[in-house]
């Protein structure tokens, strides 16, 4: 089996980001009595788009949002990142040599994704070959995103592998048919033990080239 086509996910997979919106979201609920905490944020909020993120806030608390809250968080995370974000570890390098077909999937909105890359760099690296859970009906664990990224490629489910660091991301492109492997370098997932996955993992991006062989080989990465 040779992989065809390689999806990223964009948040804690290409983007050293996640700590820096948990800590975002974090604060901004404080300011409204809302306590949650970084291991809330890992358990139910990795991979997950805003807009589901902000129903089981207020499912769980009982209780409306603020008008225009949304719109707060996703510029006070634009300016967090224009000082803080980084690239995961090596990821730049280990792509510009991969040499073969590549896509982001991601549940982030379009300004996000988009201002994301070219803080990294990465604009060019990807092109036009970025899709968001706004462009399917149901985002992940749902297999849409990864099938929608797939079909607009020109590459069969089968033929592809999902990089993911998150649970519904994981589940996602199992639902898809697609190969996974779980990336854990991200300083969200550093060093706390890894869960009980049905899908290899890996930690540095320098470890992917013999990964991707390997999944070559054995015909599939779950």
């Amino acid at each position: 089996m040779a992989i065809g086509l390689i999806i990223f996910d964009c948040d804690g997979v290409i983007a050293d980001s996640e700590v820096l919106s948990a800590e975002v979201l974090i604060d901004q609920l404080a300011e409204i009595g809302i306590a949650i905490t970084m291991d809330d944020v890992r358990r139910d909020f990795l991979g997950r788009s805003f807009p589901t993120v902000a129903a089981t806030i207020r499912s769980r608390f009982d209780r409306p949002l603020p008008d225009g809250f949304e719109a707060a968080y996703r510029a006070r995370l634009l300016d967090r990142f224009q000082t803080d974000l980084a690239q995961t570890p090596g990821f730049a390098t280990m792509l510009r040599g991969l040499g073969m077909p590549v896509c982001v999937a991601t549940s982030s909105s379009p300004p996000r994704v988009a201002r994301t890359l070219q803080i990294l760099g990465l604009t060019d690296d990807f092109g036009p070959h970025v899709f968001t859970a706004s462009q399917v009906e149901h985002g992940k664990p749902a297999p849409d995103l990864f099938l929608f990224a797939a079909q607009r490629m020109g590459r069969r489910p089968q033929d592809c592998l999902v990089i993911e660091d998150s649970l519904p991301g994981i589940q996602a492109g199992i639902s898809a048919g697609m190969s996974v492997l779980s990336y854990r370098g991200g300083r969200h997932l550093r060093d706390l033990p890894r869960p009980d996955l049905t899908v290899d993992s890996f930690d540095n991006w320098a470890d992917f080239p013999q990964l991707l062989d390997r999944i070559h080989a054995n015909g599939n990465g779950t």
